[in-house]
C-alpha cells in the first residue's frame, strides 16, 4: 500500500501540472490568433509580419508563423516554409503531449499492485493458519483477508480516477494540438501564396540586373 501511495502521489503531481500547462498557460485560440496575419501575410508585408509576431513570442502560432515567414523572406520555397513550420508544431506538439500518457502507465501499475498486494496477503494469511494454534486462526485469517481486499481497494481508489484524468487530459492536448495544426495550415496556405509573387520579383530583379 505504501507503494500505491507513491503512485498517487507522483500521480497527482503530475496532473497539476498538466492542468496548469493545458488549462492555464494553454489555450484554444491559435486559430483566431492566426487571422492578425492573414492582411499582412496577403499583401506581401513579410516584415511587419515578423515584427508582429515577436510582441507575444510566447504563442505557439506566433513562433510557427514566423518561422514560415522568415523562411519565405529567404525565397526558400514552399518545401522549406512547411519544414520550418512543421519543426514548430512538432517540438508544441511535444510540449502538449509530455507526461500525460505516464498517468495510464500509474493507473495500470496501480491495479497490478492492488492485485499484488491481495496475493501476498492470501499467501501470508493461510501461511499464518497453517503455523497457528486453533484460538488464533480466524484472527489471523481476518487479518490477512483484510490487508488483501484493502490492497486491492486502495490500488483500484488510485487507478480509476488516475484513468479518468488521463482521458480528460488527452482530450485537451488532441484540441489544442488540432487547433494549433490547423492554424498553422492557415499560415501555410497564405505563405505559399505569397511566396510566388515574391518569388517573381526576385527574378525579374535578378533579370535586370542581367540586362544592365
Amino acid at each position: 500500500m505504501w507503494f500505491i501511495l507513491g503512485l498517487q502521489i507522483i500521480a497527482l503531481g503530475i496532473v497539476l501540472e498538466r492542468v496548469m500547462a493545458l488549462y492555464i498557460r494553454r489555450k484554444p485560440t491559435q486559430k483566431r490568433n492566426v487571422l492578425n496575419f492573414e492582411k499582412g501575410i496577403r499583401q506581401g508585408n513579410l516584415e511587419t509580419v515578423m515584427t508582429a509576431t515577436q510582441q507575444n513570442a510566447d504563442e505557439p502560432i506566433n513562433r510557427t508563423v514566423a518561422a514560415g515567414t522568415e523562411a519565405a523572406m529567404n525565397m526558400g520555397g514552399k518545401d522549406e516554409i512547411q519544414g520550418r513550420m512543421e519543426e514548430i508544431i512538432l517540438e508544441e506538439t511535444e510540449q502538449i503531449e509530455k507526461r500525460t500518457g505516464f498517468l495510464a502507465m500509474i493507473a495500470n501499475v496501480a491495479t497490478l499492485a492492488g492485485l499484488l498486494g491481495t496475493i501476498t496477503g492470501m499467501i501470508k494469511s493461510f501461511a499464518a493458519v497453517s503455523n497457528a494454534n486453533p484460538m488464533e486462526k480466524a484472527t489471523l485469517l481476518s487479518n490477512g483477508i483484510s490487508e488483501a481486499m484493502n490492497t486491492t481497494a486502495f490500488g483500484l481508489i488510485v487507478a480509476i480516477p488516475t484513468l479518468l484524468i488521463y482521458s480528460i487530459l488527452a482530450n485537451r492536448s488532441q484540441v489544442l494540438t488540432d487547433d494549433l495544426n490547423q492554424a498553422a495550415l492557415k499560415a501555410y496556405n497564405w505563405l505559399s501564396y505569397s511566396f510566388n509573387p515574391l518569388e517573381t520579383r526576385a527574378s525579374r530583379a535578378d533579370i535586370n540586373t542581367a540586362n544592365r
